[in-house]
């Protein structure tokens, strides 16, 4: 006889409880990947939250 498996039944329910939490925060995580991929030095010098916060961040060379 075959034990029973409580797993798929477990995962089944908690994919349709917490599915539209998975599926945002995808895709919030790929918006802002993909902008912050699309920043430039010159954009970081012309940012006025950069100026701002400049004398907190050391250069890494």
């Amino acid at each position: 006889m075959r034990k029973f498996d409580p797993w798929p039944i477990f995962f089944r329910r908690e994919w349709n409880r917490n599915w539209p939490f998975l599926v945002g925060f995808a895709i919030t995580g790929t918006l802002i990947t993909k902008f912050s991929l699309g920043l430039t030095e010159e954009d970081a010098k012309n940012s006025p939250f950069v100026q701002r916060h400049k004398k907190h961040v050391q250069k890494l060379n």
